[in-house]
C-alpha cells in the first residue's frame, strides 16, 4: 500500500462506491456486498453514466445474487483501471487528479519525495524521465469487499432449501471469487465454520506460481485470542490470512462487538510481541496443506501477512503512534470520511445533521435486529420514524429484503425482530402476561427499539445518486463510532487526507479525549450499564430460589468481575506505557493522564 491508511466498510450503502472515487488516488477501501439489490442497482447507475453496457440480472433468475455481485465488482474493476489509465495520460499540472494523486500521499513517501524532486526540475530529459517513472508507479487502491459471516441467512424457494451454497454469506463470497478483482475479502463478526470450509474450494485463494494470492482474506477480529482461532481453522484448509485487521470492541462505527474488559492496548501489545510467532505457526501449518494439495512454493518463499488497527483514531499523533509503537502496517479511519461527500454517500439532510451533532448525539444501542450493541445516531431520519411509527401505534418496519430473518418464535420460517409483524406478535404476547406497568414498559421499549437496518443503511446512496424510487422508504438510518463527534463541517478529500498525515488539523482546540481514553470511557460506561441491568434483574427475581436461576446469576457475577478487572489491568497498562514509551508525548500530555485517572477512579467504585 501506497498510503499507511484504508477506509473500511461503512454500512452498506454508505461505502457502496467509495473505489471508484478514492482508488485512483491509490487508496484503499471496503465495501459491503450483503445487499445484491444494493450492488444490481449501484451497478446501473455507475453503468449509465460511463456509458457501459447494462442488462438487468433479475432477482428469480438462477444464482442471482451470486451474479450480480460479480457483475459489480468487475465493472468497477473496469472503471478503476480506466480511470488509472487516464489518469497516466495527463500531464503534471497542478490541480489536477495526476498531480493530486502524488499530493496526497504521505510526506515519507519515496514516491511523494521522487515528486517533489521532479517538480524542483526545469525542462529537460531528467525531468522528462521522473515524470515517466512517476507515472509508472501509479497503482490504484484496493477494491476490498466485507462480508459479516453472522449475516447467512438460509434460502428458499417454493418452500424448498436451495442448499449451503447458497445462503447468503456462501453466494456474497463466490460472487467476490468469482470476480476479476485482485483483493481481499474482509470477514468479520466471528467465525463461520460453513462459510470458512467453502473458501477452500476457490483457487484463487490459494498461491499461484509466482507466489501471489489472487484473492486474499482479511481477519477482522477484536483481539489475539479471537485471531489465532479462526485463522488456525483457515490455515488447516490450507487458507493463508494476509491481514489481521484489529478493531476496537466499542470504538467504532457499525455493531460494537465488546470484548471482556479487555482494551485496545494491551490487545495491540499481545498482537506486538506475539506477531512472529502467529506467522510462523500458521505458515507452517498451511506449508503442510499446500504439500498435501501439491501446491508448489520456492523453499524461500514467504507470503506476506498484515496487521492493521481501525476504530476510534482521530489525529496525525494517534495514527503515527500505534504504527511505530505497535509496528503496525496501516490504520483504518472510517466515520470521519462521512463528513467527505467525495468519499462517501452522505444524503444532504444527514450529512448536515451529522455536522452539527454532539457527543450525546451518538449512543450505543439495541436497535439492531442481529441481538448485537449497534451505534445510532440519535438525529437520524430511520430514528425518528421509529418514533413516530410507535407514537401512532404501528411499531416495526415492513420487511421486503429479509437479510436479517433469524426469529422462529411465532413462525416455522425466521422473520425479523425489526418486522412489524414480529413486534406486533411479540407485543401480543407481554401484554397478556399481565406484568407491571413498569417492566411492561421496559420490556415493550427492548422490542420496539430494533429498526430495520436492510432499508435504512442503502436509503443515504439512493437519495445522494438521486435512485430512490416511488414510495421507496426515505428513512435513513447511520452508524458513525463515538469518534465523528468531534469532527464537526463537512470536508474535502484532500482535507482528510491532509488531516491524517498531519499537514493540517481538523481537530485544532477540540477537547478530545485521545483513542486510548475514548474507548476505556465507552468501556466503563458499558459496564455500569451491564451492573444495572443485571442487579435490577436481580430485584426482579428476589425469593426465587431457582438452581438454575443461581447458577445463571453466578455466572453474571463471574463476568462481570473478570471484566472489571481487565480494565484495571488495562489502566495499569496504560500507566506503565507512559512510564516507559518515548513516543508517549504524542499523545499523553498532562490533560489525557488527568483523564485516565478520572476514569479510573469512576472504574473503583464500580468493582465488582
Amino acid at each position: 500500500m501506497l498510503h499507511t491508511f484504508h477506509i473500511p466498510v461503512l454500512g452498506l450503502g454508505y461505502s457502496i462506491d467509495t473505489p471508484l472515487k478514492v482508488a485512483k488516488y491509490g487508496i484503499s477501501s471496503v465495501i459491503s456486498i450483503v445487499d445484491d439489490e444494493l450492488t444490481e442497482r449501484m451497478r446501473k447507475y455507475h453503468a449509465q453514466i460511463n456509458n457501459e453496457p447494462y442488462h438487468f440480472i433479475t432477482k428469480n433468475s438462477p444464482d442471482s445474487r451470486s451474479i450480480r455481485i460479480t457483475a459489480y465488482l468487475n465493472l468497477l474493476n473496469k472503471l478503476i483501471n480506466k480511470q488509472i489509465d487516464d489518469l497516466k495520460t495527463l500531464d503534471f499540472e497542478e490541480g489536477n487528479d495526476l498531480n493530486k494523486y502524488f499530493e496526497l500521499l504521505p510526506e515519507t513517501s519515496a514516491l511523494k519525495l521522487k515528486f517533489r524532486l521532479m517538480q524542483q526540475l526545469t525542462f529537460g530529459d531528467q525531468k522528462k524521465k521522473f515524470e515517466l517513472e512517476l507515472k509508472d508507479s501509479i497503482v490504484a487502491g484496493k477494491i476490498d469487499v466485507n462480508i459479516m459471516s453472522k449475516v447467512d441467512k438460509a434460502n428458499y424457494h417454493d418452500g424448498i432449501y436451495l442448499g449451503d451454497e447458497n445462503t447468503d454469506a456462501l453466494a456474497a463470497l463466490r460472487g467476490f471469487a468469482k470476480s476479476t478483482l485482485n483483493s481481499a475479502v474482509t470477514i468479520s463478526a466471528g467465525l463461520n465454520q460453513r462459510l470458512y470450509g467453502y473458501m477452500e474450494i476457490f483457487t484463487d485463494f490459494f498461491p499461484n506460481d509466482k507466489g501471489e494470492f489472487p484473492k486474499q482474506i482479511i481477519l477482522k477480529v477484536s483481539d489475539y485470542r479471537s485471531a489465532i482461532i479462526q485463522a488456525k481453522v483457515l490455515a488447516k484448509k490450507g487458507l493463508w490470512v494476509s491481514e489481521f485487521r484489529i478493531e476496537s470492541g466499542l470504538n467504532c462505527g457499525g455493531h460494537a462487538f465488546a470484548t471482556d474488559g479487555l482494551l485496545m492496548g494491551p490487545i495491540l501489545q499481545e498482537f506486538k510481541e506475539k506477531r512472529s510467532e502467529l506467522y510462523t505457526e500458521l505458515f507452517k501449518i498451511c506449508s503442510d496443506i499446500y504439500r498435501i494439495k501439491e501446491i508448489n512454493f520456492d523453499s524461500n518463499w514467504k507470503p506476506k501477512q498484515r496487521v492493521t488497527y481501525q476504530g476510534g483514531i482521530g489525529t496525525a499523533d494517534e495514527h503515527q503512534y500505534l504504527i511505530n509503537y505497535y509496528q503496525l502496517d496501516a490504520t483504518g479511519w472510517g466515520s470521519p470520511f462521512l463528513l467527505v461527500p467525495e468519499a462517501t454517500n452522505v444524503d444532504e439532510q444527514t450529512l448536515n445533521d451529522l455536522s452539527s451533532s454532539s457527543e450525546n448525539d451518538f449512543y450505543l444501542s439495541n436497535s439492531s435486529p442481529l441481538g448485537v450493541p449497534f451505534n445510532n445516531f440519535r438525529k437520524s431520519s430511520a430514528e425518528l420514524q421509529r418514533l413516530e411509527r410507535i407514537a401512532k401505534n404501528r411499531p416495526g418496519s415492513p420487511c421486503s429484503k429479509k437479510y436479517l430473518c433469524s426469529n422462529t418464535e411465532f413462525t416455522v420460517e425466521p422473520i425479523c425482530t425489526a418486522s412489524r409483524q414480529y413486534q406486533n406478535l411479540k407485543l401480543a404476547q407481554l401484554k397478556a402476561l399481565n406484568l407491571q406497568p413498569d417492566d411492561l414498559k421496559n420490556k415493550t421499549d427492548l422490542i420496539t427499539e430494533k429498526v430495520c437496518l436492510c432499508e435504512g443503511l442503502c436509503s443515504s446512496a439512493y437519495l445522494k445518486t438521486d435512485i430512490l424510487k416511488q414510495r421507496e422508504n426515505k428513512a435513513v438510518s447511520i452508524c458513525p463510532g463515538p469518534n465523528i463527534a468531534y469532527f464537526s463541517k463537512e470536508y474535502t478529500l484532500n482535507e482528510m487526507v491532509g488531516h491524517i498525515y498531519g499537514r493540517n488539523n481538523l481537530l485544532k482546540d477540540i477537547d478530545r479525549p485521545n483513542v486510548f481514553i475514548k474507548e476505556l470511557g465507552l468501556y466503563v460506561s458499558y459496564l455500569k450499564k451491564e451492573i444495572e441491568t443485571f442487579i435490577s434483574g436481580l430485584n426482579l427475581q428476589s425469593g426465587d430460589s431457582n438452581s438454575q436461576m443461581d447458577k445463571s446469576s453466578l455466572k453474571k457475577t463471574q463476568y462481570l468481575t473478570k471484566f472489571c478487572t481487565q480494565l484495571i489491568e488495562g489502566i495499569n497498562y496504560y500507566h506503565d506505557m507512559i512510564d516507559k514509551s518515548d513516543l508517549r508525548r504524542l499523545i499523553w500530555n498532562n490533560d489525557q493522564i488527568k483523564k485516565l485517572n478520572v476514569l479510573a477512579v469512576n472504574l473503583n467504585l464500580l468493582k465488582f
